[in-house]
């Protein structure tokens, strides 16, 4: 997971981020203008910035300027009340990685920070490999085993395997699964999700084995360790 700075001037903004992200297993530090958020950057490690761009004392895209001064890789996500393409144009000019408009689909935020820091993260050897119960996927050699078995998937379906795999127990929503593998924010054929789930169950827990991916009706999919 990440460690994330949130810089919003609005209170109820910063607390519904930081419940919401830290849920999600992330690490969360908040500040309510610019120049805190500067401050806190100078003296903290982080991965990723989500920051407004109407804020007092500095704005965000002044504090992304300064922000990629001393991190030109760091990833950052402007979010705004305010949304113009004239601002969108500035802010990815000046470095930013993503733009979002309030509201905005908290999934689609969460999509887009997995991306960002799955893109930026350097994997230590032996974390090339996922394991789940008896399900094994090397990530190197983009290989797919359950009890010794090979199982052969299409390049969707070793993404979602992957997606779900990062996270055991995590329920991940349709949108999230859509933004993540296919990079929409709407279902273009209204059901490719569970059409590719079914597909991957129909090949992980093929039958005598204990099933492992788990429909939480009404929320998304989750893959879980067998008992």
């Amino acid at each position: 997971m990440a460690k994330i700075l949130v810089a919003d001037d609005e209170l109820s903004m910063r607390e519904f981020l930081e419940i919401l992200l830290k849920r999600e297993g992330h690490k969360v530090a908040c500040a309510r203008d610019g120049e805190e958020a500067l401050s806190r950057f100078q003296k903290e490690s982080f991965d990723l910035v989500l920051s407004d761009i109407k804020m007092p004392k500095l704005d965000g895209l002044e504090l992304l300027r300064k922000i990629k001064e001393h991190r030109p890789n760091i990833a950052v996500i402007m979010i705004t009340a305010f949304a113009s393409p004239e601002d969108a144009i500035t802010a990815m000019k000046a470095g930013a990685y993503d733009y979002l408009t309030k509201p905005f689909d908290f999934d689609e935020l969460l999509a887009r920070i997995e991306a960002l820091v799955r893109r930026s993260h350097k994997f230590a050897p032996d974390s090339n490999v996922l394991q789940v119960a008896d399900l094994v996927l090397d990530r190197e050699l983009l290989e797919v085993r359950r009890g010794g078995d090979t199982i052969k998937l299409t390049a969707k379906e070793l993404a979602i395997l992957e997606l779900l795999m990062s996270a055991p127990g995590r329920v991940f929503s349709r949108t999230r699964i859509l933004n993540q593998v296919w990079g929409y924010s709407e279902d273009p054929l209204t059901n490719v999700v569970d059409v590719y789930i079914a597909r991957l169950r129909r090949k992980i827990d093929t039958p005598g084995r204990e099933p492992l991916l788990e429909t939480v009706r009404g929320h998304g999919y989750r893959l879980r360790a067998a008992s």
